[in-house]
C-alpha cells in the first residue's frame, strides 16, 4: 500500500494548490476547446502507466480548463463550494468504496445516513416523520417524490401503477406555475407523465404562484392531482405562498409537492424561517445538499410525508441480495432510484456535524447580506435596473437594452473575475448572481461590483 499512499498524499497536494489557487486565478478558464483536447485526448495506452505520473499529467492538462466553482466569486447556477469537512468526508468515502444500496453493504455508511436525514429533517423543520433518500440531485429527488406522487393519487383513484402500469390509468393532472424550474416538467416526463398533463397556473412579477389562479385551476380538474409549488424561484428567490397553496391543494385532495432545490434552507435560519412558514403542510419535498450546505456533488435529498407511498415507488427485492429485516437497518435502495450508489449521506453528515444548527444558519444568512449588497452596490451603477426583491441569496438585473446586458456580462466574464450567468425574464435579457457559496467575502462582492462597473463604459463604448 506504499504506492498508494504515495498517490493519495500527492494528489492531497495538488487539490490544495488549486484551492489556494482560487482567490487569484480568473473563475472562468481561458484555455479552448481545442486546446483542452489537445492536452486530454491522447492515444489510449497500450500498456499500464505508473499511477502518480497519471495523476499529476492529469492536473496538469485539466488544470487550464477547471472553473473556479469552488470559490468565492463563482455565482452561476446556484452552486455552492465544499466546507472542508465536507469535503474531507467524501474522499474518505471513496476511499472505503461501500456500496450504499444495502445496509449489507456498508453498515457505517447507512447508519451515517439514516443520522444524517434525521438531522436534515430537524434543521429543514420537516415532519420527523416524513422519510427520506439520499439521490444525485434535485432532479432525482423530484422523480423520486413525483414516483410516491403517482403512485399514492393513482392508488387513492383505485389504480395499482405498480402492477398495471400507465396505460389505462385514470389521467393525472398537475398543476405548475408559470415559473416553475425546467426539472419539475423533466422528472414528470421521466415518470410518463406528459407535458399534455400539465395545467399551468399564473404567476406574479417575482415569478410566485397565484393562489387565486391555483383555486380556480384545481376547479377545473377533476381526478387524481398534483399541485408543485416552489420555495426559491430560480432567478429572483421568491417564494409561493405555501399556506395558501396548501390549503387549496388540501381542499382539492391533491398531493402537494415542494421544489425546495436551494430555497428550503431558509428554514435553518431563525432570521429567514418565515420564508417557508406553511412547507410542513406538503406531502413531499426535494432540496439539494451540495447547493446551500455546501457540499460536494452528486446530493440531492427527497422527503415524503408517506412512507409507504415512497418505499412502494421505489424498493426491489431480489433473492440473491440481503436485505435488512424490515423496521431494522437500513438499506437505502428503499428510498432511492439507484442500485448501486456511493455513500452521499458521509459528506452530508460530515458538514452537519462541522457546521451545526448555528453554522449553517449564519452560512445562509451570511450568503443573503451579500446577495443583498450585491443589491444594493449594483443599484448605484450606471444603466442597472434590478428587478427582483431580494428575499433570499438570488439578484437579477440588467441594463437599458438587450445588447448592452449581453455586453456587460460577456466583459465580466471574459474579465476573470467573476462569473455569473444570464437568463430572460419576461422577455428581455438579464443577469442573476446567485451567492451561495461558503467562501464568499465582502472583498469577494467588492471585486465582482468593480467588474460591472469597469465592463459599463467599455461595452457602451461606440464601435471603431
Amino acid at each position: 500500500m506504499g504506492g498508494a499512499r504515495e498517490l493519495l498524499e500527492l494528489t492531497a497536494s495538488l487539490a490544495a494548490d488549486f484551492l489556494d489557487s482560487l482567490d487569484e486565478r480568473p473563475v472562468f478558464p481561458a484555455a479552448s476547446l481545442e486546446e483542452l483536447r489537445a492536452a486530454l485526448g491522447t492515444p489510449l495506452p497500450d500498456d499500464p502507466v505508473e499511477p502518480t505520473r497519471v495523476v499529476r499529467e492529469l492536473a496538469e492538462a485539466a488544470e487550464p480548463g477547471v472553473v473556479g466553482m469552488a470559490g468565492g466569486r463563482y455565482f452561476g447556477f446556484v452552486i455552492g463550494g465544499s466546507v472542508p469537512a465536507a469535503l474531507a468526508a467524501d474522499w474518505l468515502a471513496t476511499a472505503w468504496d461501500q456500496n450504499a444500496g444495502l445496509y449489507v453493504g456498508g453498515p457505517a455508511v447507512s447508519v451515517a445516513e439514516e443520522v444524517a436525514g434525521g438531522w436534515l429533517r430537524e434543521l429543514l423543520r420537516l415532519p420527523e416523520t416524513a422519510s427520506f433518500g439520499f439521490v444525485t440531485g434535485c432532479q432525482m429527488a423530484h422523480v423520486t417524490a413525483l414516483a410516491a406522487a403517482r403512485h399514492r393519487v393513482l392508488a387513492n383513484a383505485g389504480w395499482d401503477v405498480n402492477l398495471d402500469g400507465l396505460a389505462g390509468a385514470p389521467p393525472i393532472a398537475v398543476l405548475l406555475g408559470e415559473k416553475v424550474h425546467v426539472t419539475v416538467p423533466r422528472a414528470l416526463r421521466l415518470l410518463g407523465i406528459g407535458a399534455s398533463a400539465v395545467v399551468p397556473v399564473a404567476a406574479d412579477d417575482q415569478g410566485r404562484m397565484r393562489p387565486d389562479a391555483l383555486r380556480e385551476a384545481l376547479a377545473r380538474v377533476s381526478g387524481p392531482a398534483i399541485v408543485c409549488a416552489q420555495a426559491g424561484e430560480v432567478n429572483t428567490g421568491a417564494f409561493d405562498a405555501l399556506p395558501e397553496i396548501a390549503a387549496a391543494g388540501r381542499e382539492a385532495g391533491a398531493w402537494l409537492h415542494l421544489d425546495g432545490a436551494f430555497g428550503l434552507w431558509a428554514a435553518a435560519s431563525p432570521r429567514l424561517a418565515h420564508l417557508v412558514e406553511g412547507a410542513e403542510l406538503f406531502d413531499s419535498w426535494a432540496t439539494d445538499a451540495h447547493k446551500w450546505l455546501n457540499v460536494p456533488y452528486d446530493n440531492g435529498v427527497a422527503f415524503c410525508a408517506d412512507p409507504e407511498a415512497h418505499r412502494a415507488a421505489m424498493a426491489v427485492h431480489a433473492d440473491y441480495l440481503v436485505h435488512a429485516e424490515p423496521g431494522a437497518a437500513r438499506d437505502q435502495m428503499e428510498w432511492n432510484p439507484e442500485f448501486s450508489r456511493r455513500a452521499r449521506g458521509v459528506p452530508v453528515y460530515a458538514a452537519l456535524r462541522s457546521l451545526g444548527r448555528s453554522g449553517v444558519a449564519e452560512l445562509v444568512e451570511r450568503c443573503c447580506s451579500h446577495a443583498r449588497r450585491f443589491a444594493a452596490e449594483l443599484d448605484r451603477l450606471e444603466g442597472v435596473e434590478v428587478l427582483n426583491d431580494v428575499v433570499l441569496n438570488q439578484v437579477l438585473f440588467r441594463y437599458e437594452t438587450d445588447e448592452r446586458t449581453d455586453e456587460v456580462l460577456r466583459a465580466v466574464q471574459e474579465s476573470g473575475e467573476a462569473w455569473m450567468s444570464g437568463t430572460v425574464w419576461d422577455g428581455r435579457k438579464a443577469i442573476r448572481i446567485s451567492v451561495s457559496n461558503w467562501q464568499t467575502s465582502d472583498s469577494d462582492v467588492d471585486r465582482t461590483v468593480g467588474a460591472f462597473a469597469a465592463a459599463y463604459p467599455t461595452a457602451a463604448a461606440p464601435a471603431r
